[in-house]
């Protein structure tokens, strides 16, 4: 019922070593897309702001609830027309304020690009592209790629195993439009059928041939999906090893589980198998949709035996192998939002961090923390541009 696959930086196969090269140590000819400069009017609590950025590291510094991750929010409404933090859009507008406007400049494929939303209260926000509106803001997605680190990752950790899933399924999603379709349609199917079963139920009576229908339509996208996920597990370990180790100095080994009854048994198999504990619990008890990941520090579950500091790691090192599939999917470095990721670290994990996000293969990067005495140390020890902001009550200035 279990895959374990587990490469460590000594023992790669000679596939995973060229994928790990491919995508680690990436050289500096690939465009870097980042953004100069972001006008902010009545967005959550900050007022009025007006700044311009470092093509490489931007830090804002304040005390919390003072507007740091509002800044970083921003930024990644303009990538994905929406807040990371809150999918209701009324509700990002600031207090006693009727609308709210973000207006970006980017450099992206050597040409500029001006990116603005408006929403007033009660209508529909506009997006533009170069002052043209978007019809469909599906057609903005993916011009401008983020990865953003935040707190409430710790999800992929102590959540439950739909975090890992989507986690799963969003990256892949973002390089396989097919697997995305596969997605959609498995889970109609995985609903019909679970409706059926409730219905055979109610009614007391039961029709093979009428399940049969969703039966073969989740062994095949099923299949294909199983597929797709086991690829991508195994691309992923090496990169995230490579980061979690670097991180962490080598003192800590960290392995991946993908856990899915499919490695053990055929889907129609499993299918058959569970069909009358399905009929008598009412819904579909083996699949795709049950699928886990499993992370582990040494021989132990993360979840259980792991310090604070051990699964800040791993959380940073797997968004951070994210990070690395995104860039090579776009044809650009992404830019990369780090919200207070140094809280519960030790001050060599984060200098490692800071390190490794300062390298050639990463671009813009921006974060947050309360500590500005804390950031100078570590970066004056670096040779790289950079800009700090001192954020209070929302407002935001250029640091001297």
């Amino acid at each position: 019922m279990l895959l374990k696959v587990f490469v460590n930086r000594w023992h790669l196969n000679l596939h995973c070593l060229q994928f790990l090269i491919s995508f680690v140590f990436q050289n500096t000819t690939r465009i870097i897309m980042h953004i100069e400069n972001i006008s902010i009017i009545n967005y959550k609590n900050i007022g009025e702001v007006s700044v311009g950025f470092s093509p490489k590291l931007n830090c804002f510094i304040g005390r919390n609830g003072a507007g740091k991750t509002n800044m970083l929010d921003a930024v990644y409404y303009l990538s994905f027309c929406k807040s990371f933090f809150n999918s209701i859009d009324q509700l990002n507008i600031n207090h006693d304020e009727a609308f709210f406007m973000l207006n970006g400049k980017y450099k992206r494929l050597d040409s500029d690009e001006t990116i603005s939303v408006g929403l007033k209260k009660g209508q529909k926000k506009q997006f533009k592209r170069n002052s043209k509106i978007y019809k469909k803001l599906a057609e903005h997605i993916g011009l401008l790629p983020l990865v953003m680190i935040t707190p409430s990752d710790v999800n992929l950790i102590l959540g439950g195993s739909d975090e890992r899933r989507k986690f799963m399924d969003g990256v892949i999603s973002q390089y396989n439009q097919n697997y995305l379709a596969d997605l959609l349609k498995y889970n109609r199917a995985l609903l019909q059928r679970n409706n059926l079963l409730k219905h055979f139920a109610a009614e007391r009576n039961f029709d093979a041939e009428l399940l049969a229908v969703w039966d073969m339509q989740l062994i095949d996208y099923g299949t294909r999906i199983h597929e797709q996920r086991m690829k991508f597990v195994e691309k992923l370990v090496p990169v995230f090893q490579y980061y979690y180790s670097f991180i962490s100095q080598d003192n800590e080994k960290v392995s991946l589980i993908h856990q899915s009854a499919l490695y053990e048994k055929s889907f129609e198999e499993l299918l058959k198998e569970s069909l009358q504990k399905d009929r008598a619990v009412q819904y579909t008890t083996q699949g795709i949709h049950k699928d886990d990941l499993v992370y582990y520090i040494g021989n132990f579950a993360i979840k259980k035996m792991g310090s604070q500091g051990q699964k800040k790691t791993y959380l940073v090192a797997l968004k951070l192998a994210q990070f690395d599939f995104v860039k090579e999917i776009s044809g650009l470095k992404p830019i990369l939002l780090l919200d207070d990721v140094f809280d519960k670290l030790d001050q060599h994990r984060v200098e490692q961090i800071i390190k490794v996000v300062a390298g050639e293969q990463f671009g813009q990067i921006f974060l947050t923390d309360t500590n500005r005495e804390h950031l100078d140390s570590i970066i004056k020890k670096m040779n790289i541009n950079f800009r700090i902001f001192n954020v209070e009550a929302g407002k935001v200035e250029l640091a001297k």
